[in-house]
Order: structure tokens, then sequence, then C-alpha cells
């Protein structure tokens, strides 16, 4: 077998927490476990700064605007997303400054043969020290690399949660909290208060906190937080603020203030999510860190980050979003009706079995004139039939497929070139549609 492929199938072998009971999840999980194996392989996490960003939305964008921003400054940056598109090796990336000004997506992706040469690595440690998840697998891995390339800053992306996430074994100069809404209530609690005790559980004692605008519940808990750990907090919306202006933006930063602001990401929401990224990149100035109003200018502009309002094409627009929510739903919503002019909305659409389907549905079936079921390549997809009792299709055309490939063929057989096929409900989802689109 393929070195790459064997990688992957040994990869796949380990335990999904995601598939766990809530007790179990609790129980199993836990940073004692992951710190001792990442101890034997030598702390690579003490190796590197660290730019640490939890959240129930916008993660992703937040830190690629990040570390796009760096790397434009001149550092080589480790970047470490989770879940991936279409390869495995998109959640461990490498952006280097002679680099600046490639547009490749998911550019500087481990390599195959150096992800399977790390895990042949790996493998004795592994069998020595006993059972580990798939995500602690993963990311001592993404430590491991990002040491070994001596990258300057990682821009780290938690997993579900934050306090129990095996991710927050590191020592960060920086914590990031995106919005916080419901999601993976099973685990995390079933109120925002309990989620983001989970989320601002990365808050590091004397550490400085980047917030963007949360829900009362939720700020009160970070807030708080932050002052039991004698961290400085700033939130958007407060000490940090941002105003649109035509195709432009400008940000009222904690030091400064940066007008003539351009993004390539579509949506308002990633203006938020941009000026949670000045917040961060200027909070690097208390660690002498000071970095230009123009490398925060180009890198903002140049940031690319697939599948979140992702244009395939035009006539018919295909557009890609991997909202998993009812919070990213609503905002996914907003941004369709005000961004784009088409005269049918076709919906793709398929989720994991634990995501909050009614209140996405609830959103989402409003804008739909046609809806294509479906279901990616994952244990943990919910079955299209029973995707169909969420929809009440009132005259609205329903057609149940078996995978990405079929619903990708139909939608194309019903969209005219004045119509928008909307691709979402999770990123698995989004990840294969785009692959099989890719190979028309």
């Amino acid at each position: 077998m393929d070195g790459y492929l064997a990688a992957v199938k040994y990869l796949e072998s380990f335990v999904n927490y995601e598939k766990l009971s809530r007790y179990s999840y609790k129980k199993s999980l836990g940073l004692k476990r992951i710190r001792s194996f990442l101890q034997l392989i030598g702390n690579p996490q003490d190796s590197f700064k660290v730019i640490h960003v939890a959240g129930s939305k916008g993660k992703g964008s937040t830190c690629a605007f990040v570390a796009y921003i760096l790397r434009q400054a001149g550092f080589s940056v480790g970047l470490y997303t989770s879940p991936h598109l279409s390869d495995f090796r998109e959640r461990i990336r490498i952006l280097k400054p002679d680099q600046s000004n490639s547009r490749l997506p998911f550019e500087g992706a481990i390599s195959k043969k150096y992800l399977a040469g790390l895990l042949d690595f790996l493998k004795p440690v592994i069998k020595r020290f006993g059972e580990l998840s798939f995500f602690e697998v993963y990311t001592a891995l993404a430590f491991l690399y990002f040491k070994e390339k001596k990258v300057d800053f990682v821009v780290l992306e938690t997993g579900m949660g934050g306090r129990l996430d095996a991710t927050n074994v590191v020592r960060s100069l920086i914590c990031a909290i995106t919005p916080i809404s419901y999601e993976h209530t099973r685990y995390l609690g079933r109120t925002l208060t309990r989620i983001a005790g989970e989320k601002a559980g990365i808050i590091k004692e004397r550490s400085i906190v980047i917030s963007s605008l949360q829900e009362r519940e939720a700020g009160r808990v970070i807030k708080h937080a932050a002052s039991g750990m004698q961290a400085k907090l700033f939130t958007v919306g407060k000490e940090i603020k941002y105003l649109a202006k035509g195709s432009n933006f400008s940000i009222q930063g904690i030091n400064k203030n940066y007008t003539n602001l351009r993004i390539n990401l579509l949506g308002r929401h990633q203006l938020a999510n941009a000026a949670l990224s000045v917040g961060i990149i200027e909070a690097l100035s208390s660690y002498g860190f000071e970095i230009s109003i123009d490398c925060i200018r180009r890198g903002l502009y140049n940031t690319l980050w697939p599948g979140r309002l992702e244009v395939l094409c035009r006539k018919p627009y295909i557009v890609l979003d991997g909202a998993q929510n009812a919070a990213s739903a609503v905002v996914l919503k907003s941004a369709v009706k005000g961004i784009f002019k088409y005269r049918r909305l076709i919906l793709v659409f398929g989720v994991t079995q634990d995501k909050d389907i009614k209140g996405m549905v609830k959103q989402l079936l409003p804008l739909a004139h046609k809806i294509i079921l479906t279901r990616a390549d994952n244990p943990r997809a919910a079955i299209p039939e029973r995707l169909k009792e969420y929809f009440s299709s009132k005259g609205k055309e329903i057609f149940i497929t078996a995978g990405l490939k079929e619903a990708k063929e139909i939608a194309l057989r019903v969209a005219s070139e004045e119509d928008l096929i909307l691709v979402t409900g999770s990123l698995f989802v989004v990840g294969e549609f785009r692959d099989a689109y890719r190979c028309l």
C-alpha cells in the first residue's frame, strides 16, 4: 500500500471522540494524556509562539487572516485548523514569507511523504503509550512538524471545545474567541454559559484575550474567565470597531486606525472576523512584535479560505459554505440575500446527525425553490430520507440522493444560468461537492 494511504488508514483507526456519549467524552478527554504523550516526544509545542483561537463560528477564517498577515510581515507561520475539506493534509500548513503573493488554496499543506514519515516515527511511541484519539495523534503530529520546520508562529484552532481540547496544552501568547453559539450541546453543555465556559478554557494566566462581540451570557463568562486569569480582554464592538465603506472598510483598533482595507472573503461577517484578527495582530506589540499597517492591509487582502461563501462558478452561481449550525445558517441566509442576484435557489443540503438540523432548516428553507438532500461519505452523516422529515416542502420539489456526485449531477441538470446552487450543511458536504465539481 502507498505510504500516504497507509498513513491515512492508520490515522482513521483511532477513536473519534465525537462518536462518544457525553459522559465518555468527558471521561476520555482531558489534558493529562496528551501532555504525557507530548513529553515522550520532547514537548514540541514549546518550540514556537502560539496564537490560540476558540469559538463556534469564524474560527478558521480568523486563523487564516492572522496567518496571512504574519506571513506578509516576514514570519514563517504554522497553521493548524479542522476539519478539512478534501484532504487531511489541509489541516497542517506552513505559510512561508517568500510565498506571500501566492493565491493557491491550501498552499503549504504538509506533503504526503512528510506526513507518512512523521507517523512512522510516532508509531512506536504511540504503541508503547496506549490509546489516543485521532485528534490527539494529529495534533501531536502537527506540533512535531512545526518544530522540525522551525516556524516562528503557530496559529492554532481548537477542535470541538477548548478547555479539554488537545490543543490546550500550549502556552499561548494570545487567546482569541470568535462568536459562541449553540453547537455540540451533547458534549459542551446545553446553555451558552456552559458552552462559553468550555471555550474560555483556553485563556491562560496573564495572557491577552481578544474576543468577538458575544451574546450576553457568553460575554459574561469570557469576562469572568479573563479576570480570573488576570488576562487583558479586548472585544470587537467595544475596544475594536469596524465600519464598511462601499467595497472597502476601516478598523479602529486597540492602538491605531486602519483605513482602505479590503478582503476577498465574501460576507459582512468576515469583516468582523477581520477586525478580530487585526486585534490579535495588534496585541502582539505587547511582546515586541510590531506589524506594519501595509502588512496588515496586504495580508487581509491576500487571505484565502475555501468553502466559506466560495463561488465556484457563475451562470449558474455555485456557492459553497460550510455553515453547520443555526447561527451560521442565519449569517449565510443574510449573506446570500445581500450579495447575489438570482432567479431561483437550488439548495444542496447534507449534515451530520449531531447538528441542530431543525434550526438550520428553519433558516435555509425559505431561500430554496428546489431542495436536494444528500450525505457526505462520513459515518456521522444524517440519512437524506431522515433529513426530509425536517423539510415542509410547501410545493417545493425535493430530491433524495445517495451522495454528492449524484447531488451535483441533479443540481446542474435542474439549474438554469440565472439560478444559484447553494451547497451547505457541513464542511464534509462542501468538500465532497467541491471535489466532484473539479472532476467535471
